[in-house]
């Protein structure tokens, strides 16, 4: 999609990408210096630095790769290629520079191989979780800056968009592939598997740097401070009507499947004299994005535990405006048509992380409601007129779906208990007691 933004939030953005571009450098250095294994992506250019006489150091090679890279997504894209992303060429020689820096400054942490095998390691493993924190933290920070983006991850994007496949399998697609093609130099040049070249670091970075971005990603928001320049901050804000939230109270329900959440919400909306929204934010959604209704509905909150595997290891390194992910632009428009229905009054928000995305204002109760298997169970047995194994099963799936959902967009438990000011259980105290609870807290926002 296109970003409208002003020359002076541009150059801070590009500034910042600078900064940020080293600290990915320097996580990816220190995580090498483990002698664990290398990142998947620095795999094939590590391995040839180690080549004796090659005369080319590992951030010069990582060049030559990057460079090759653009060389293919000019080739995929043609005349869709934006402009911008010429820019990755002076981004590749700015990364290769930094690479060969923080090498040279990490040279020092490299774990001898004369210690003591157990301290060894266990030195060896802290120093990879580190580096792959420090990388992670540095792909969130670039996520959010949201201009420019590395090669490496600029290919895997247009691939998934010259095929028209999903970027998450493209992209663990092209990690494999680096890796294999790494494996396959190890080999020639050095005639056996080395495990400091590809070893336990390179899986564990595989899905310990995915992970570790999703818990950062929701954590740097205060970077748009230092992005967008406070007067075009505030005047955004103006727009959007958020400078300040009305004076009225705003129930959002979060709920197990079975709960009765549906109903509460519905009960509560009908004794305060306000709307419930719940379907109505799938049906605006599906307009505003040129979906149907059923579509949404069956990819707002529906990410089994593989595909939430598949995310991690993709590893989110895509800057928003580039983002393909039909999951990022449903919960994007959700969060807006939130937000929005907050500000036009009194009502009851059911799902769609309205605790999470409403956080900020002081006026929202946030319930979530809670229930015991047997309850659900006859709940859900109930409504679809389906057997217990299966009610059950569906009970599972939909809790899990949900979980996952709130996870890879908070980066934080669904049922953590802080996230809400009142947790009811439906099944000791019915969905009645549930309401007279909830109504009798609603008095204190």
């Amino acid at each position: 999609m296109n970003v409208k933004r002003s020359k002076a939030e541009w150059m801070r953005r590009y500034a910042s990408f600078v900064v940020i571009l080293f600290v990915i450098a320097f996580g990816t250095s220190l995580s090498i210096r483990a002698n664990l294994g290398s990142s998947p992506i620095s795999a094939p250019p590590y391995i040839l630095s180690l080549i004796p006489g090659i005369g080319l150091t590992m951030g010069q090679l990582t060049i030559c790769m990057h460079v090759f890279f653009i060389l293919a997504q000019l080739l995929l894209l043609r005349k869709d290629f934006e402009k911008r992303q010429f820019a990755q060429i002076l981004v590749s020689f700015l990364f290769g520079f930094y690479t060969d820096l923080t090498m040279w400054m990490t040279g020092f942490l490299q774990i001898p191989f004369d210690m003591n095998p157990m301290v060894g390691y266990s030195l060896r493993f802290v120093e990879l979780l580190v580096g792959g924190g420090i990388l992670a933290f540095g792909i969130a920070c670039e996520v959010r800056c949201d201009s420019l983006m590395l090669a490496g991850e600029g290919l895997p994007l247009a691939i998934s968009r010259f095929l028209k496949r999903d970027f998450g399998k493209v992209k663990m697609c092209s990690d494999t592939s680096l890796v294999c093609i790494g494996t396959v130099f190890m080999f020639v040049y050095f005639g056996g598997w080395d495990w400091k070249m590809v070893g336990v670091g390179t899986l564990v970075s595989m899905f310990y740097v995915g992970f570790m971005v999703r818990v950062f990603s929701p954590h740097v928001a205060w970077l748009d401070r230092i992005f967008i320049p406070e007067s075009e901050r505030l005047a955004a804000q103006n727009m959007a009507g958020e400078k300040g939230w009305g004076n009225y109270p705003v129930i959002t329900i979060a709920r197990m499947y079975g709960s009765g959440g549906n109903a509460v919400g519905e009960e509560v909306a009908r004794r305060l004299g306000c709307p419930c929204y719940s379907r109505q934010i799938i049906d605006r959604t599906a307009s505003q994005m040129g979906y149907t209704p059923e579509f949404v509905e069956k990819n707002e909150q529906n990410i089994s535990t593989s595909r939430l595997w598949e995310l991690i290891f993709a590893d989110s390194g895509i800057p928003v405006s580039m983002n393909p992910s039909k999951d990022d632009a449903i919960f994007v428009s959700q969060s807006r048509t939130v937000r929005e229905l907050a500000h036009h009054g009194p009502c009851v928000i059911i799902g769609r992380l309205g605790n999470w995305i409403l956080r900020d204002n002081p006026h929202v109760l946030r319930v979530f409601i809670a229930s015991d298997k047997d309850f659900a169970m006859k709940q859900v047995t109930g409504k679809l007129h389906v057997s217990e194994e299966e009610a059950c099963r569906k009970i599972d799936r939909v809790n899990t779906g949900r979980a996952n959902h709130y996870w890879k967009y908070t980066g934080r438990q669904w049922a953590d208990i802080s996230g809400y000011d009142l947790v009811v259980n439906t099944g000791r105290v019915g969905i009645v007691g549930a309401v007279d609870m909830i109504m009798r807290a609603v008095k204190n926002v």
